[in-house]
């Protein structure tokens, strides 16, 4: 179903789920897209960038024992999160498509946790990714994903975050309420742009 339509892209809404998605005649090709990833200045030090990583981060520290092993999936070229996630005692792994494409780091129930932050609005095939995502923690692990979410069509046809071309799909409360209750994760909405899911020992991923 047509959802809001632009001089540059329609945007279509799951009449399921309700994730607002653009078709992928609308995609960027893969040098334009690591292109404009690479106009990014997030450096790993950076005080400001961290501040904005720490809503992710916080919630999730106070669950995480030293020594868990987490995976910080899309880190990007300067994976800030990484850094402050070792600095706090966690074994950490890394994997971006474009950066760090080290497919041995996906290995089924190793993870305690999994960051994924500014990073599902960019995925061409989120279904996939996101059960991928499950079947890489183990039991009891958590899944924090920080990305803005659609309100309505009115705020949408004034919301920067749809004007980055690699920005494809677009959450909503409803569909990570649908997300949660089709795997069996118990959701947590922490901050305006950070759900964190808690995979159980039943949980249809498990």
């Amino acid at each position: 179903m047509l959802f809001y339509e632009d001089k540059r892209r329609a945007y279509l809404r799951c009449g399921q789920c309700a994730l607002v998605y653009v078709p992928d005649i609308f995609y960027l090709s893969a040098d334009a897209e690591k292109a404009e990833y690479d106009l990014h200045d997030n450096q790993v030090n950076d005080a400001g960038y961290r501040g904005f990583l720490q809503r992710a981060w916080q919630p999730l520290q106070t669950l995480l024992a030293k020594g868990s092993r987490v995976l910080d999936f899309g880190c990007g070229p300067g994976p800030a999160l990484a850094a402050m996630m070792s600095e706090a005692g966690m074994q950490v792994s890394l994997y971006d498509h474009f950066y760090y494409p080290d497919p041995s780091v996906l290995t089924p129930h190793t993870y305690d946790a999994i960051t994924a932050t500014e990073v599902i609005e960019h995925l061409h095939t989120p279904a996939q990714v996101f059960t991928r995502w499950l079947a890489l923690l183990k039991a009891d692990g958590y899944l924090v994903v920080m990305t803005k979410q659609v309100q309505d069509a009115n705020a949408f046809a004034g919301w920067h975050y749809k004007n980055d071309l690699t920005h494809v799909c677009f959450f909503s409360a409803q569909t990570f309420a649908w997300l949660a209750q089709q795997h069996g994760l118990v959701m947590t909405q922490c901050a305006a742009d950070v759900v964190m899911f808690r995979k159980l020992e039943n949980s249809a991923s498990a």
